[in-house]
Protein backbone atom coordinates (compact mmCIF):
# COMPACT_ATOMS: atom_id res chain seq x y z
CA UNK A 1 0.00 0.00 0.00
CA UNK A 2 1.61 3.38 -0.84
CA UNK A 3 2.42 6.04 1.48
CA UNK A 4 0.99 9.48 0.76
CA UNK A 5 2.33 11.94 3.11
CA UNK A 6 0.94 16.01 3.23
CA UNK A 7 3.86 18.27 3.82
CA UNK A 8 3.04 21.96 5.17
CA UNK A 9 5.76 25.10 5.60
CA UNK A 10 4.75 27.92 7.03
CA UNK A 11 7.46 29.22 8.74
CA UNK A 12 8.06 32.71 7.40
CA UNK A 13 6.41 34.13 4.37
CA UNK A 14 5.30 30.98 1.77
CA UNK A 15 2.55 28.98 2.80
CA UNK A 16 3.14 25.80 1.03
CA UNK A 17 2.03 22.44 0.52
CA UNK A 18 2.78 19.41 -1.27
CA UNK A 19 2.38 15.32 -1.34
CA UNK A 20 4.57 12.57 -1.74
CA UNK A 21 3.67 8.97 -2.39
CA UNK A 22 6.72 6.79 -1.68
CA UNK A 23 9.30 9.68 -1.61
CA UNK A 24 7.98 10.76 -4.95
CA UNK A 25 6.98 14.51 -5.29
CA UNK A 26 3.34 14.78 -6.81
CA UNK A 27 2.57 18.35 -6.44
CA UNK A 28 4.50 21.29 -4.85
CA UNK A 29 2.46 24.61 -4.08
CA UNK A 30 3.81 27.91 -2.89
CA UNK A 31 1.35 30.94 -1.90
CA UNK A 32 4.42 33.75 -1.72
CA UNK A 33 3.51 37.04 -0.25
CA UNK A 34 4.11 40.58 -1.86
CA UNK A 35 2.58 42.79 1.08
CA UNK A 36 6.32 42.71 2.45
CA UNK A 37 8.33 44.55 -0.22
CA UNK A 38 7.29 47.65 1.20
CA UNK A 39 8.67 47.12 4.14
CA UNK A 40 11.25 45.94 3.02
CA UNK A 41 11.25 42.84 5.36
CA UNK A 42 9.32 40.15 6.54
CA UNK A 43 6.31 41.79 9.05
CA UNK A 44 5.68 38.60 11.19
CA UNK A 45 1.97 40.09 12.03
CA UNK A 46 1.12 40.34 8.23
CA UNK A 47 2.59 37.31 7.39
CA UNK A 48 0.77 35.04 9.61
CA UNK A 49 -2.31 36.77 8.82
CA UNK A 50 -1.65 35.83 5.29
CA UNK A 51 -0.98 32.04 6.45
CA UNK A 52 -4.35 32.29 7.15
CA UNK A 53 -5.96 33.36 4.42
CA UNK A 54 -3.29 31.22 1.71
CA UNK A 55 -3.01 27.93 3.62
CA UNK A 56 -6.66 26.14 3.23
CA UNK A 57 -6.76 27.08 -0.95
CA UNK A 58 -3.20 25.47 -1.29
CA UNK A 59 -3.56 22.79 0.78
CA UNK A 60 -6.71 22.08 -1.52
CA UNK A 61 -4.94 22.77 -4.33
CA UNK A 62 -2.08 20.80 -3.57
CA UNK A 63 -4.68 17.79 -3.16
CA UNK A 64 -5.80 18.90 -6.48
CA UNK A 65 -2.36 18.26 -8.13
CA UNK A 66 -1.78 15.44 -6.71
CA UNK A 67 -4.64 13.90 -7.81
CA UNK A 68 -5.55 12.03 -4.43
CA UNK A 69 -7.74 12.95 -1.68
CA UNK A 70 -7.72 13.60 1.83
CA UNK A 71 -8.89 10.63 2.88
CA UNK A 72 -6.13 8.37 0.97
CA UNK A 73 -3.31 10.62 3.10
CA UNK A 74 -0.86 8.39 5.55
CA UNK A 75 0.22 11.28 7.30
CA UNK A 76 0.80 15.11 7.68
CA UNK A 77 3.73 16.89 7.85
CA UNK A 78 4.23 19.67 9.15
CA UNK A 79 7.00 22.43 10.01
CA UNK A 80 7.21 22.83 13.99
CA UNK A 81 9.82 24.92 13.67
CA UNK A 82 12.55 27.58 13.75
CA UNK A 83 10.52 30.13 12.25
CA UNK A 84 8.59 33.63 12.70
CA UNK A 85 6.09 32.34 16.09
CA UNK A 86 3.00 33.34 14.51
CA UNK A 87 3.43 31.91 11.15
CA UNK A 88 4.49 28.57 12.19
CA UNK A 89 1.24 28.33 14.87
CA UNK A 90 -0.82 28.92 11.72
CA UNK A 91 0.86 25.80 9.82
CA UNK A 92 0.78 23.67 13.77
CA UNK A 93 -2.58 24.52 14.73
CA UNK A 94 -4.10 23.59 10.79
CA UNK A 95 -1.84 20.00 11.07
CA UNK A 96 -3.28 19.18 14.30
CA UNK A 97 -7.04 19.81 13.08
CA UNK A 98 -6.30 18.13 10.15
CA UNK A 99 -4.72 15.24 11.47
CA UNK A 100 -7.32 14.96 14.31
CA UNK A 101 -10.23 14.94 11.66
CA UNK A 102 -9.00 12.24 9.51
CA UNK A 103 -7.43 10.14 12.22
CA UNK A 104 -3.67 10.25 11.00
CA UNK A 105 -0.70 10.69 12.52
CA UNK A 106 1.62 13.84 12.65
CA UNK A 107 5.11 14.08 11.87
CA UNK A 108 6.95 17.15 12.86
CA UNK A 109 9.84 18.50 10.66
CA UNK A 110 12.80 21.05 11.63
CA UNK A 111 13.07 23.51 9.47
CA UNK A 112 16.60 23.59 8.63
CA UNK A 113 16.40 19.60 8.69
CA UNK A 114 14.05 20.11 5.90
CA UNK A 115 16.04 22.10 3.40
CA UNK A 116 18.63 19.22 4.07
CA UNK A 117 17.00 16.24 2.63
CA UNK A 118 15.29 18.08 -0.14
CA UNK A 119 18.05 16.47 -1.90
CA UNK A 120 16.04 13.30 -1.70
CA UNK A 121 13.02 14.46 -3.18
CA UNK A 122 12.45 12.54 -6.23
CA UNK A 123 9.90 13.36 -9.25
CA UNK A 124 8.47 10.38 -11.47
CA UNK A 125 10.33 10.33 -14.75
CA UNK A 126 13.93 12.17 -13.83
CA UNK A 127 17.25 10.81 -12.88
CA UNK A 128 17.62 12.34 -9.29
CA UNK A 129 21.19 12.34 -8.21
CA UNK A 130 21.23 11.88 -4.34
CA UNK A 131 24.26 12.20 -1.70
CA UNK A 132 24.92 9.02 -0.04
CA UNK A 133 25.93 9.51 3.93
CA UNK A 134 27.89 10.64 4.92
CA UNK A 135 28.25 14.02 3.38
CA UNK A 136 28.35 17.36 4.20
CA UNK A 137 25.70 20.49 3.31
CA UNK A 138 26.50 23.88 3.48
CA UNK A 139 22.80 25.52 4.55
CA UNK A 140 22.45 28.97 3.73
CA UNK A 141 19.54 31.56 3.89
CA UNK A 142 18.67 34.67 5.39
CA UNK A 143 18.52 33.37 8.55
CA UNK A 144 21.35 30.64 8.60
CA UNK A 145 24.75 29.68 7.36
CA UNK A 146 25.45 26.43 8.79
CA UNK A 147 27.89 23.79 7.48
CA UNK A 148 26.17 20.30 8.70
CA UNK A 149 27.39 16.81 8.74
CA UNK A 150 24.99 14.55 7.48
CA UNK A 151 25.00 11.02 8.96
CA UNK A 152 21.55 10.18 8.07
CA UNK A 153 18.56 11.59 7.71
CA UNK A 154 17.90 11.95 11.57
CA UNK A 155 21.84 12.03 12.31
CA UNK A 156 23.30 15.79 11.57
CA UNK A 157 25.78 17.54 13.44
CA UNK A 158 26.35 21.55 13.20
CA UNK A 159 29.93 21.71 12.68
CA UNK A 160 30.20 25.53 12.20
CA UNK A 161 27.85 27.99 12.02
CA UNK A 162 27.08 31.98 11.81
CA UNK A 163 27.90 33.68 15.23
CA UNK A 164 26.03 36.85 13.84
CA UNK A 165 24.88 38.00 10.52
CA UNK A 166 23.61 34.93 8.15
CA UNK A 167 25.05 35.03 4.52
CA UNK A 168 21.90 35.96 2.92
CA UNK A 169 20.88 38.43 5.46
CA UNK A 170 24.33 40.32 4.96
CA UNK A 171 22.90 40.47 1.32
CA UNK A 172 19.66 41.94 2.23
CA UNK A 173 20.99 44.52 4.52
CA UNK A 174 23.67 46.04 2.06
CA UNK A 175 20.98 45.52 -0.95
CA UNK A 176 18.63 47.44 1.09
CA UNK A 177 21.36 50.45 2.39
CA UNK A 178 22.15 50.93 -1.96
CA UNK A 179 18.06 51.00 -2.17
CA UNK A 180 18.10 48.26 -4.45
CA UNK A 181 15.02 47.03 -3.10
CA UNK A 182 13.87 43.71 -1.51
CA UNK A 183 14.28 40.77 -1.11
CA UNK A 184 18.08 41.88 -2.01
CA UNK A 185 19.25 38.41 -2.40
CA UNK A 186 17.80 38.16 -6.15
CA UNK A 187 18.52 41.56 -7.27
CA UNK A 188 22.05 41.44 -6.01
CA UNK A 189 22.92 38.24 -8.59
CA UNK A 190 20.94 39.02 -11.13
CA UNK A 191 23.51 42.88 -10.99
CA UNK A 192 26.36 40.45 -10.19
CA UNK A 193 26.45 38.77 -13.60
CA UNK A 194 26.84 42.18 -15.31
CA UNK A 195 29.71 43.40 -13.06
CA UNK A 196 33.23 43.14 -11.82
CA UNK A 197 33.73 40.77 -9.25
CA UNK A 198 37.32 42.49 -8.54
CA UNK A 199 36.39 46.27 -8.49
CA UNK A 200 36.08 46.42 -4.61
CA UNK A 201 37.89 44.17 -2.11
CA UNK A 202 35.80 44.22 1.21
CA UNK A 203 37.03 42.89 4.77
CA UNK A 204 37.07 39.35 5.24
CA UNK A 205 36.35 37.86 8.74
CA UNK A 206 39.01 35.78 10.90
CA UNK A 207 37.12 33.89 12.51
CA UNK A 208 38.70 30.21 14.05
CA UNK A 209 37.32 27.09 13.37
CA UNK A 210 34.11 26.84 11.06
CA UNK A 211 32.25 29.47 12.17
CA UNK A 212 31.37 32.35 10.12
CA UNK A 213 30.90 35.90 10.66
CA UNK A 214 29.73 38.64 8.23
CA UNK A 215 28.64 41.47 10.38
CA UNK A 216 31.91 42.89 9.37
CA UNK A 217 31.74 42.41 5.99
CA UNK A 218 28.16 44.32 6.17
CA UNK A 219 30.28 47.11 8.28
CA UNK A 220 33.06 47.17 5.65
CA UNK A 221 30.47 47.68 2.89
CA UNK A 222 28.66 50.59 4.38
CA UNK A 223 31.47 52.29 5.64
CA UNK A 224 33.32 52.44 2.12
CA UNK A 225 29.64 53.09 0.32
CA UNK A 226 29.33 55.93 2.69
CA UNK A 227 32.58 57.57 1.84
CA UNK A 228 32.28 56.82 -2.10
CA UNK A 229 28.91 58.54 -1.83
CA UNK A 230 30.52 61.40 -0.23
CA UNK A 231 32.65 62.00 -3.15
CA UNK A 232 29.95 60.81 -5.76
CA UNK A 233 26.20 61.16 -4.96
CA UNK A 234 25.30 59.32 -8.14
CA UNK A 235 28.22 56.34 -7.08
CA UNK A 236 25.25 53.53 -6.82
CA UNK A 237 23.83 54.45 -9.82
CA UNK A 238 27.22 54.21 -12.17
CA UNK A 239 28.58 51.17 -10.10
CA UNK A 240 25.81 48.73 -8.25
CA UNK A 241 26.61 46.15 -10.80
CA UNK A 242 30.34 45.86 -9.55
CA UNK A 243 29.02 46.42 -6.30
CA UNK A 244 26.72 43.67 -6.46
CA UNK A 245 29.54 41.49 -7.89
CA UNK A 246 32.11 42.63 -5.59
CA UNK A 247 29.75 41.88 -2.86
CA UNK A 248 28.58 38.60 -3.74
CA UNK A 249 32.02 37.15 -4.91
CA UNK A 250 33.34 38.11 -1.29
CA UNK A 251 30.47 36.15 0.52
CA UNK A 252 30.77 33.40 -1.60
CA UNK A 253 34.84 33.46 -1.12
CA UNK A 254 33.74 33.43 2.95
CA UNK A 255 31.66 30.70 2.92
CA UNK A 256 33.69 28.05 0.50
CA UNK A 257 36.94 29.14 2.49
CA UNK A 258 35.14 27.14 5.54
CA UNK A 259 33.51 24.60 3.58
CA UNK A 260 36.97 23.75 2.23
CA UNK A 261 38.27 23.14 5.60
CA UNK A 262 35.64 21.26 6.47
CA UNK A 263 35.91 18.64 3.90
CA UNK A 264 39.50 18.48 4.12
CA UNK A 265 38.83 17.67 8.44
CA UNK A 266 36.08 15.26 7.73
CA UNK A 267 38.20 13.43 4.60
CA UNK A 268 34.46 13.94 2.82
CA UNK A 269 34.28 14.60 -0.59
CA UNK A 270 30.53 14.77 -0.95
CA UNK A 271 29.23 18.17 -0.56
CA UNK A 272 25.71 19.52 -0.97
CA UNK A 273 24.38 22.97 -0.48
CA UNK A 274 20.62 24.08 0.42
CA UNK A 275 18.79 27.07 1.78
CA UNK A 276 17.59 30.09 -0.30
CA UNK A 277 20.97 31.52 -0.78
CA UNK A 278 21.84 28.47 -2.59
CA UNK A 279 20.05 29.90 -5.59
CA UNK A 280 22.71 32.20 -6.35
CA UNK A 281 24.52 31.51 -9.76
CA UNK A 282 28.34 32.91 -8.24
CA UNK A 283 27.95 30.08 -5.01
CA UNK A 284 26.35 27.89 -8.00
CA UNK A 285 29.18 28.10 -9.90
CA UNK A 286 31.98 28.06 -7.19
CA UNK A 287 30.50 24.71 -6.36
CA UNK A 288 31.08 23.57 -9.58
CA UNK A 289 34.97 25.36 -10.09
CA UNK A 290 35.15 22.90 -6.41
CA UNK A 291 34.63 20.07 -7.83
CA UNK A 292 36.86 20.30 -10.90
CA UNK A 293 39.20 21.19 -8.51
CA UNK A 294 39.20 19.32 -5.40
CA UNK A 295 37.49 16.18 -6.76
CA UNK A 296 34.00 16.79 -4.85
CA UNK A 297 30.71 15.15 -5.82
CA UNK A 298 28.55 18.31 -5.58
CA UNK A 299 24.76 18.03 -5.36
CA UNK A 300 22.80 21.46 -5.84
CA UNK A 301 19.33 21.49 -5.41
CA UNK A 302 16.50 22.72 -8.45
CA UNK A 303 15.86 26.28 -8.05
CA UNK A 304 11.70 25.24 -6.89
CA UNK A 305 13.64 23.51 -3.78
CA UNK A 306 15.94 26.47 -2.57
CA UNK A 307 13.15 29.00 -0.95
CA UNK A 308 10.94 27.87 1.69
CA UNK A 309 8.35 24.78 0.18
CA UNK A 310 6.67 22.07 1.43
CA UNK A 311 8.30 19.06 -0.74
CA UNK A 312 11.74 19.30 1.58
CA UNK A 313 8.99 19.23 4.53
CA UNK A 314 6.79 16.15 3.16
CA UNK A 315 10.05 14.26 2.34
CA UNK A 316 11.25 14.93 5.36
CA UNK A 317 7.82 13.69 6.68
CA UNK A 318 8.10 10.54 5.05
CA UNK A 319 11.41 9.27 6.18
CA UNK A 320 10.25 9.79 10.19
CA UNK A 321 6.78 8.30 9.01
CA UNK A 322 9.06 5.18 7.80
CA UNK A 323 10.00 4.88 11.58
CA UNK A 324 7.29 5.47 13.12
CA UNK A 325 8.22 8.90 14.41
CA UNK A 326 5.11 10.36 15.30
CA UNK A 327 4.31 13.95 16.63
CA UNK A 328 1.61 14.13 19.44
CA UNK A 329 -0.89 16.35 19.57
CA UNK A 330 0.04 18.76 22.35
CA UNK A 331 4.07 19.55 20.98
CA UNK A 332 4.02 23.57 20.47
CA UNK A 333 5.39 24.86 17.76
CA UNK A 334 9.28 26.29 18.18
CA UNK A 335 10.77 29.54 17.03
CA UNK A 336 14.45 29.07 17.70
CA UNK A 337 16.50 25.61 17.83
CA UNK A 338 19.09 24.27 16.62
CA UNK A 339 19.22 20.64 14.43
Amino acid sequence: MSTLILGIESSCDDTSAAVIRDGYLLSNVVASQAVHEAYGGVVPELASRAHQQNIVPVVHEALKRAGVTKEELSAVAFTRGPGLMGSLLVGVSFAKGFARSLGIPMVDVNHLNGHVLAHFIQVEGEETDQPEYPFLCLLVSGGNSQIILVRGYNDMEILGQTIDDAAGEAIDKCSKVMGLGYPGGPIIDRLARQGNPKAYSFSKPHIPGLDYSFSGLKTSFLYSLKQWLQEDPQFIAHHKEDLAASLEATVVEILMDKLRKASKQCGIKQVAVAGGVSANNGLRQAFKDHAAKYGWKIFIPKFSYTTDNAAMIAIAGYFKYLDKQFCPMEAPAYSRVSL
